[in-house]
C-alpha cells in the first residue's frame, strides 16, 4: 500500500490489523480505494460507457509478462508446496500514475467510449466484458507489447500483469488518442476491434487461437448445486471467576494484539497525500489515539466531506456467521456515525474471504462451511436492508485453506465490510478523545452478557456461545438520533465500543485526550448483568461512549430521545480512569499506565 497507494497519490486513511493463528495458512490482505467522477462526461452521465462495433481495442499502460499468470486462480485455491511464487507481481506505481493521468485527460477530451481494467483474467476478462456492450470482438494477441519474448498466446490472454487498462476508442478519435498517449509517455497499443458478430475471437500471427460464442463465454458455465447443513456449534459457556484486580485485567485487555495500538504500522503510510484528510487515522492530544473512521475532503474548496470506515470481527464465526456478519456491518456503520457520517447517505462494500465450502474428501465439513456462507449472506441482506445501506461493490475468495506439514489450516470465515458516507460540513466532524474537564460522559446503548468469542473470553482460553447480537431496529433509531446530535454540534467526543467492550472504549477515550474520567458503571444501560467484569468487557453491539459539554446536556438528551442511554460520569483533569460499581470503586488506573499497556505490544 505504501508503494501502490501513496506513490500513486492516494492517501492511506483507514485500516486495521487482526491476529488469529488460523491466518498462518493463508494471511489475508484487504485493500480498497474510491474515487470521484464528474456528473457528466461529454454531455452524458459520467457513469455511462459503451463499446461500439468498429471501436478499436486499445491496451494502455504496462506491458504483459508471465508475472500475474494464475493470479485469480492462486487467490482462489488452497495453498500447497506447488503454489506459484510469482502469481502476484510487484506493482509499478510510476507507470500506474502516468497511465491514470493520461486516461483522465483522454476522458475529458471524449476520446474513448468505454474503459475497463485488466484485473482477474487480464485481456480475456477486460475485452470479454466490454465486448458484451458491442456484441463481440476480434483480438490480435501477437500485437500486445510484452516485457520479454517467449509468451504463449494463452499467457498473453490471461496474464494479470498490472498497470494496464483496456479502452474502446472510436476510429475517428484513434489518431488523437495515440498522439496524446505518446505525448504523456504512456504506451498504448491497438490490439483489435470490437464487433457485433457475437464471437469471442482471438488470433495470433493471423491464425485463430480462440473462437467462442459470447453467450457461451458469459452464460455457459452451469451453476453448482450444493448442499448446506447448519448445525449450531457445541461450545459451552465458561464459568470465569470475576478478577480481583480489574485494573490489571483492563491493562491485560488493552495489551491484546487485536486491541492494542497499531501506530507502528499506521506511521508507515501517508494519510496527508492530496492534503484533504480532516480526521486522521490517529487523533487526540498527542495524535496517537485510535480514530473510529477517517474524514477527508475530496474537494479542498468545499466543506463537504467523505467518511471511510470498516468493520471486521471474524472470531464471532466460531459461533455463528450470521451474527459475525451483522456485527461487522454494525461496526462499520457505527464507526462512520461516530465521526459525523450520515446514515441516510451511506453505502457499503462486502468482501468475503472463506474457507472451501464445497464438500469433498479434502473438505469433509463442506456442508457446514457452506451453511456458514448461506447464513452470512442472509445476515448481510437483513442488516443492510434494515439500515438502508446498499452494497455497491464487493468481492469474494472461497478457497482460503492451506496444508502445512500434512495439517490442513482453514481461515475463520471472514467478512470485511467497508463503508463510505457523506458529511455535509467537515468542521462538524467529531473525534474520539475527551476534550475538557467537566464534560459529561454518556454511555449509549444497552450492554448484555455477550462475551462469546470476545477478547475477554479468548484471553481466558475460551470461546463460549453468547455471541453478540445486533438489535437492528433499536440501533437504527439510536444512529439516526446520534447523527442529528453530531450535526447540531452537541457532541464533544464519540467513540464506539467494539473489541474489549466498555472498558477498552472508556480507557482509549480518556488517555487519547490526556485527561481522566470518573464513571459510575452501575448507571450504564444493561440487561442480565450482575458482575462488573461482564459489564466492562462484554462486546454488545451498537454502543458508544460520548462526551458532551454541560451547557449542551438538555439539548443532547432531547436529541437522543428514548434510544437507550445514560449519563454515567464526567471528564476529570486528573488523568485517571476511575470506575465505580454499586457504590464501590472497582478500578482506579492512571491513564499513562493504561496507555503504556495499550502501546507496548507493537511498540516502535
Amino acid at each position: 500500500m505504501e508503494h501502490g497507494g501513496n506513490q500513486s497519490g492516494i492517501p492511506t486513511v483507514n485500516g486495521s490489523i487482526l491476529f488469529d493463528e488460523r491466518y498462518l495458512g493463508k494471511p489475508l490482505v484487504f485493500c480498497g480505494t474510491g474515487g470521484i467522477m464528474p456528473n457528466e462526461v461529454c454531455e452524458k452521465p459520467g457513469y455511462r460507457k459503451k463499446a461500439r462495433p468498429s471501436d478499436a481495442i486499445v491496451m494502455c499502460g504496462g506491458r504483459i509478462g508471465k508475472d500475474g499468470i494464475h493470479g485469480a486462480t492462486f487467490s482462489s485455491e488452497e495453498l500447497h508446496e506447488g503454489s506459484p511464487a510469482t502469481a502476484v507481481q510487484i506493482g509499478d506505481p510510476i507507470t500506474q500514475k502516468k497511465m491514470t493521468d493520461f486516461l483522465l485527460r483522454a476522458r475529458d477530451l471524449c476520446l474513448y467510449n468505454s474503459i475497463t481494467d485488466n484485473g482477474a483474467g487480464g485481456l480475456s476478462s477486460s475485452v470479454g466484458e466490454m465486448a458484451l456492450e458491442a456484441g463481440g470482438f476480434e483480438l490480435h494477441l501477437d500485437r500486445a507489447p510484452l516485457k520479454y519474448p517467449g509468451l504463449q498466446p494463452w499467457e498473453i490472454l490471461v496474464s494479470e500483469a498490472q498497470e494496464r487498462m483496456t479502452v474502446a476508442v472510436p476510429q475517428d478519435k484513434l489518431e488523437e488518442f495515440l498522439a496524446l498517449s505518446k505525448k504523456m509517455d504512456v504506451e498504448s497499443t491497438v490490439l483489435g476491434t470490437f464487433t457485433d458478430t457475437g464471437k469471442f475471437h482471438c488470433l495470433y500471427n493471423g491464425k485463430t487461437v480462440a473462437y467462442l460464442d459470447m453467450d457461451f463465454v458469459h452464460e455457459g458455465v452451469p451453476r453448482l448445486e450444493l448442499k448446506a447443513i447448519w448445525t449450531e456449534p457445541a461450545h459451552k459457556e465458561p464459568t470465569i471467576p470475576c478478577p480481583k484486580d480489574l485494573g490489571k485485567e483492563l491493562r491485560r485487555m488493552l495489551s491484546r494484539y487485536n486491541v492494542c495500538s497499531k501506530e507502528y504500522v499506521v506511521r508507515q503510510y501517508d494519510h496527508e497525500v492530496q492534503g484533504g484528510s480532516v480526521v486522521k487515522p490517529l487523533t487526540g492530544s498527542e495524535d496517537d489515539g485510535p480514530s473510529d473512521a477517517a474524514v477527508f475532503r475530496p474537494d479542498l474548496d468545499s466543506r463537504q466531506g467523505l467518511v471511510v470506515s470498516h468493520g471486521i470481527c471474524p472470531r464471532y464465526s466460531d459461533i455463528d456467521t450470521y451474527h459475525m456478519v451483522c456485527c461487522a456491518v454494525d461496526e462499520a456503520v457505527r464507526n462512520a456515525i461516530a465521526v459525523g457520517g450520515s446514515l441516510e447517505q451511506m453505502a457499503g462494500l462486502d468482501n468475503f474471504c472463506w474457507c472451501d465450502p464445497v464438500q469433498s474428501e479434502k473438505t469433509p465439513d463442506g456442508h457446514y462451511k457452506l451453511a456458514q456462507l448461506v447464513r452470512a449472506n442472509q445476515a448481510l441482506y437483513d442488516i443492510c436492508t434494515t439500515y438502508g445501506v446498499p452494497c455497491i461493490s464487493g468481492k469474494d475468495s472461497m478457497k482460503n485453506d492451506a496444508t502445512i506439514g500434512g495439517i490442513k489450516i482453514s481461515i475463520p470465515p471472514t467478512l470485511l465490510f467497508s463503508v463510505i458516507s457523506r458529511i455535509n460540513d467537515v468542521t462538524r466532524a467529531v473525534t474520539m478523545d475527551v476534550k475538557a474537564p467537566g464534560h459529561l460522559v454518556y454511555i449509549l446503548g444497552t450492554t448484555y452478557p455477550e462475551l462469546g468469542a470476545s477478547e475477554y473470553y479468548r484471553a481466558h482460553g475460551h470461546i463460549g456461545r453468547s455471541v453478540p447480537k445486533v438489535r437492528m431496529y433499536e440501533a437504527v433509531k439510536r444512529y439516526q438520533c446520534l447523527c442529528r446530535a453530531i450535526e447540531q454540534g452537541l457532541v464533544a467526543s464519540c467513540h464506539d465500543c467494539s473489541d474489549g467492550g466498555l472498558g477498552v472504549a472508556i480507557s482509549e477515550t480518556a488517555f487519547s485526550g490526556g485527561l481522566g474520567v470518573d464513571i459510575d458503571l452501575s448507571k450504564a444501560p444493561c440487561e442480565g448483568i450482575d458482575r462488573a467484569d461482564i459489564l466492562l468487557f462484554s462486546e454488545s453491539q451498537s454502543r458508544f461512549v460520548v462526551t458532551v459539554r454541560p451547557e449542551d446536556m438538555q439539548a443532547f438528551e432531547e436529541a437522543m430521545g428514548d434510544t437507550g442511554w445514560a449519563l454515567a460520569g464526567q471528564v476529570t483533569k486528573e488523568p485517571t480512569v476511575r470506575l465505580t460499581y454499586n457504590g464501590e470503586t472497582i478500578l482506579c488506573e492512571p491513564c499513562d499506565l493504561l496507555k503504556k499497556a495499550w502501546k507496548r505490544p507493537l511498540a516502535w
